[in-house]
C-alpha cells in the first residue's frame, strides 16, 4: 500500500497525517501554530513533523513523498513558499528544506488549491473536469478546474476571489485596501468585521461582541440568533448569503463550470447554504448542470487530503 504524508498548514493549526491513494486517512495529529512569520512557521513544521514521526509514525511503511498545503502564495514548480501576506513575505525554499531534513521528496501547494486537488481526486472531480471549489471559512478563496487542470496564474495567485466586490454596500474595509470585498462580509473574518461595525446601530440585538484583540465574534452564535430573528444577526446572514451567491454567479460566467463545490465552515450550516441557493438566478446558473453542492469530503480534513494529493500528483500525475 503506497502512502503519502500530508501537512495542512493554516492560520491557527497544522494537521499532519498519512493518506493512502484511495483517500483514506490512516492516522493524523493536530498542532497549534498561532500567528507566525514564515521563518518561525518553518520551525514549527519541522518540529511538528519530527514529533509526528516519533509519536505516531508510519509503522513499517515508508511514505512515497510529503505534500504540504500552505496559506499564501506558493511556487509549486520550485517548491518555494513565497509569502503569507504582504507583511509576511520571505521566499523560502521549503520543499527542499523538508526533503533534506526527512529524506523524502516534498512538494508544496497553496492550501485552497490543494483542497481543490483533493476534490479532483476523491470528490466531485470524479464526475467533472470543469468545476469551481470555493472555500468559505476564515477567508474566501477558490480553486478553478478548467478542462481537468487547476488554474494557478502567472504569480501563483489565482483564486483570491475573496477580494472582489459583489454588490453588498456596507462600507466595511477589507485588508486588501478596498471596501465591501466579499471576504470582508461573508468569511469568518468578515462576519467579525461587520458585526463590530454594525453592532452600535442595533441596541436590541443580543449578539455578544468580544473586546478587540481577543477572539472573533462566533459565527455559530450569529446563526443561532438569526434563527430567532435577531435583527443584526439576520442582516449579517442575509448580507453574507447575498455576497456569496453573487460571487458564485460572477465566477460561473468566467470559466463555465458544470459544478460549483462549496467548502468551509461558513457554508456547512443548512440555513446559510439554503439561503445562498435561493439567491442564485436560474438564467445565470443554467449551465451549472450538476448544481451548487457542498463538498462530500470532511471539511476538517480536506486540507490534509489536499496536501497528500499535491504529493500524489507530483509523483504520479493523474491529469493530462
Amino acid at each position: 500500500m503506497e502512502t503519502f504524508l500530508g501537512l495542512d498548514f493554516g492560520g491557527t493549526k497544522l494537521l499532519i497525517g498519512e493518506v493512502d491513494t484511495d483517500g483514506n486517512i490512516i492516522a493524523s495529529k493536530k498542532y497549534t501554530t498561532g500567528y507566525v512569520n514564515q521563518q518561525s512557521a518553518v520551525g514549527i513544521i519541522k518540529s511538528s513533523l519530527c514529533d509526528y514521526m516519533r509519536s505516531v509514525g508510519c509503522g513499517d511503511r515508508r511514505p512515497a513523498a510529503i505534500g504540504i498545503g500552505m496559506i499564501g502564495r506558493v511556487d509549486t514548480e520550485t517548491g518555494q513558499w513565497l509569502q503569507i501576506d504582504l507583511d509576511r513575505s520571505q521566499p523560502i525554499r521549503l520543499a527542499g528544506e523538508i526533503s533534506e531534513t526527512f529524506g523524502l521528496p516534498c512538494f508544496l501547494g497553496n492550501d485552497v488549491k490543494s483542497a481543490t486537488a483533493a476534490e479532483q481526486r476523491w470528490g466531485y472531480g470524479r464526475i467533472s473536469d470543469n468545476f469551481i471549489y470555493i472555500n468559505i471559512g476564515t477567508g474566501i478563496a477558490a480553486g478553478t478546474v478548467v478542462d481537468g487542470r487547476i488554474t494557478r496564474g502567472s504569480h501563483f495567485n489565482a483564486g483570491e476571489v475573496g477580494h472582489t466586490r459583489v454588490g453588498i454596500n456596507t462600507g466595511v474595509k477589507c485588508c486588501c485596501g478596498r471596501t465591501d470585498c466579499v471576504e470582508a462580509i461573508a468569511s469568518g473574518i468578515g462576519f467579525d468585521l461587520c458585526a463590530r461595525m454594525l453592532r452600535p446601530h442595533y441596541p436590541d440585538s443580543t449578539l455578544e461582541v468580544p473586546e478587540l484583540g481577543g477572539v472573533r465574534v462566533d459565527v455559530r452564535r450569529i446563526y443561532e440568533l438569526a434563527r430567532r430573528n435577531d435583527s443584526l444577526c439576520s442582516l449579517l446572514v442575509n448580507n453574507a448569503a447575498s455576497g456569496i451567491a453573487n460571487l458564485i454567479m460572477n465566477l460561473v460566467r468566467v470559466t463555465d463550470p458544470d459544478t460549483v463545490v462549496l467548502g468551509g465552515g461558513i457554508v456547512s450550516d443548512p440555513m446559510m447554504f439554503n439561503n445562498i441557493i435561493m439567491r442564485l438566478h436560474r438564467h445565470t446558473m443554467r449551465f451549472v448542470t450538476n448544481g451548487v453542492v457542498l463538498t462530500r469530503l470532511d471539511p476538517s480534513k480536506i486540507g490534509l487530503l489536499g496536501a497528500a494529493a499535491v504529493a500524489m500528483n507530483a509523483k504520479n500525475p493523474v491529469l493530462a
